[in-house]
């Protein structure tokens, strides 16, 4: 089977193939986008990869909800790779994929692991013992195996930019916020089962998981208004990344970095990967992003009606039922010049 589901880059396994999940590694040669370590990944983990496709999907809805009302929204241009020309700029935005992409491929595959879904890992067993919320209740759950999840991450994301060498600012850029995006773990929660005679809690059976991917997304989104513009400078025998100002706070493994100033994303411009916010639906009232003021660059914007309809004048019947009309009117939409 040679299925293009990560066509565009690794990350184009976001566009499914027809429903299609790999299950033979003679295979894996047939996915374009891959650099030859991840091949090699594929063939040892074949039943991964469709974990791996779950986490692009994932690392692209949520960049597209993050970004929905800003200039750039993780748009493509003309059905292209998943996140346009974007992706290798070395920008702010650029950031805030390959730590949302990281972070997506290590969720799907930990969600993987504890459905059972894949041969070489299952829970976390190193969550054993007692709880720390008091008798009646023990580790005894299928825990989240996050560990997995990540080293999977760190072996298959971190493929492309490793093969090209870490010499260059943008690869150390890269493998910096991939890693950034695997530490978000915020949320991680306890759930319990109860069990013990007419549904008393004498023993609990608890297990941790992880929190929805899109409280990920949210930290995410605070690291990306919160980065760091750095440069590379050689220190000793290594080329490390500085902040570019003495001005700029001092950056973490958990921050994320970027190499250059972003475009202001107003006009289309195909051979630097950006859409453009002609047409855009914008906010005439908001002062924010998404008002017409800023969302269309001061372009100007078209006012228009369009028709809605909505449920109306609902009304309960005994018993059970709820029926309603339809009712259409028309609102007022702007959209960008």
């Amino acid at each position: 089977m040679r299925n293009l589901i990560f066509q565009g880059g690794w990350w184009g396994g976001s566009r499914p193939a027809g429903g299609n999940i790999l299950r033979d590694p003679g295979g894996c040669e047939g996915l374009t986008g891959l650099v030859e370590e991840q091949v090699r990944v594929c063939r040892r983990q074949v039943e991964a990869m469709d974990a791996v496709k779950r986490g692009a999907e994932l690392a692209v809805e949520e960049c597209q909800h993050q970004f929905h009302s800003r200039r750039w929204n993780c748009s493509t241009l003309q059905g292209l790779q998943v996140f346009g020309k974007v992706a290798i700029q070395g920008t702010r935005e650029s950031a805030f994929i390959h730590a949302v992409s990281a972070a997506g491929v290590a969720f799907a595959v930990t969600r993987a692991c504890s459905r059972g879904e894949l041969e070489k890992c299952g829970c976390d067993h190193k969550v054993r013992g007692a709880s720390p919320e008091g008798e009646g209740k023990g580790w005894s759950g299928c825990s989240d195996n996050l560990s997995y999840g990540i080293a999977f991450s760190q072996a298959f994301v971190d493929s492309p930019e490793r093969s090209r060498g870490i010499s260059s600012g943008r690869v150390l850029m890269n493998l910096h916020n991939n890693e950034a995006g695997r530490k978000v773990r915020a949320g991680t929660r306890v759930e319990c089962k109860c069990h013990g005679v007419s549904g008393s809690c004498e023993v609990r059976t608890c297990w941790k998981v992880m929190p929805p991917f899109r409280k990920v997304g949210d930290v995410l989104k605070e690291k990306f208004e919160g980065a760091t513009e750095v440069h590379p400078k050689r220190v000793g025998s290594r080329k490390l990344l500085v902040p570019k100002s003495s001005r700029f706070k001092p950056y973490t493994a958990h921050d994320l970095v970027y190499l250059l100033a972003s475009p202001d994303f107003c006009e289309r411009d195909p051979r630097r990967g950006v859409f453009g916010t002609s047409g855009r639906r914008c906010n005439r009232t908001s002062p924010a992003m998404d008002g017409c003021e800023l969302l269309c660059c001061g372009r100007g914007f078209h006012t228009g009606q369009e028709e809605v309809v909505e449920r109306c004048s609902c009304k309960f019947r005994w018993c059970c039922s709820v029926k309603c009309k339809q009712c259409r009117h028309l609102v007022e939409v702007h959209s960008c010049r």
